[in-house]
């Protein structure tokens, strides 16, 4: 993993490179004191994880991000002393934060976060090439005969839809093929979401906003900025004081249901009155 660490204060930045070099694998590929600097590193060495110090002089980290933009910006673990950017930070797609003065513990935690993450984004690329190819076997010609209890009609509209069927997902080194009929709810976190299924949750880089678009609507529903849910598993619509709302499923999860959602979700299970 290559790091670059950017912080104006040199004690700041020698400490995250005597905690970095206590890891295995890690390469610090540079370092930063401002944010102009910080971006012209990032444009040319093209770091895998960016330790990023919120308050500098001249551009923040955040105006760092903003420039890069955060679809091309590294994973970031962000740098403060003051929580109340943690917010913003993550919206602007941090890995994690670290609040000064850090343990080693709290160092710890969100480098292996880290690491995980750029793990999965390593696999990105073969993800795609994967679903591609499930793609093409299922429409192709060399694609597996249909089993005698299937009708025309029905593999025509698998082959045809623009719906997902299937998310590709990195799991130890491996991808495991999650089919969607499996997920029962996804949330979201920064520019990541968490498939939850029966069996366990599976993390991907996605951005919430882009999976909902993948996803048949006629199966799933956002709910809340940060929550989508399959329509069909939900048990219980509950009203609670104060105008706070939340689904059952089936499965005995509850989830919030933001108040701007709240009218599409009463639609879609005919709640009237």
């Amino acid at each position: 993993m290559r790091v670059l660490i950017v912080d104006d204060e040199p004690l700041a930045r020698q400490r995250l490179e005597d905690l970095l070099r206590l890891e295995n694998g890690v390469t610090i590929i540079g370092t930063a004191d401002n944010g102009a600097a910080a971006i012209d590193a990032i444009r040319s060495l093209h770091p895998d994880l960016v330790f990023l110090d919120v308050q500098m002089p001249g551009k923040t980290g955040l105006d760092v991000v903003r420039e890069i933009g955060p679809d091309h910006m590294p994973p970031t673990i962000f740098v403060t002393a003051y929580d109340r950017y943690a917010l913003q930070a993550f919206d602007l797609a941090a890995v994690d934060y670290l609040v000064k003065p850090f343990d080693d513990e709290r160092f710890e935690q969100a480098f292996r976060r880290a690491r995980r993450l750029v793990a999965l984004q390593e696999m990105g690329d073969l993800r795609e090439k994967l679903l591609a190819v499930l793609d093409t076997g299922r429409r192709g010609t060399a694609a597996p005969a249909s089993s005698p209890t299937e009708t025309p009609s029905a593999t025509t509209h698998r082959a045809t839809s623009p719906y997902l069927e299937r998310i590709a997902v990195e799991m130890r080194g491996k991808v495991r093929v999650v089919p969607v009929s499996q997920i029962e709810y996804i949330t979201a976190s920064g520019p990541y979401v968490e498939l939850h299924t029966p069996e366990r949750a599976y993390l991907i880089r996605e951005a919430i906003h882009l999976l909902e678009e993948k996803l048949d609507p006629d199966r799933f529903l956002r709910i809340h900025r940060s929550i989508i849910v399959r329509v069909d598993l939900i048990d219980t619509f509950h009203r609670g004081a104060g105008g706070d709302y939340e689904v059952q499923l089936k499965s005995g999860a509850r989830l919030r249901v933001s108040r701007s959602r709240r009218e599409e979700l009463e639609k879609r299970l005919g709640v009237t009155g």
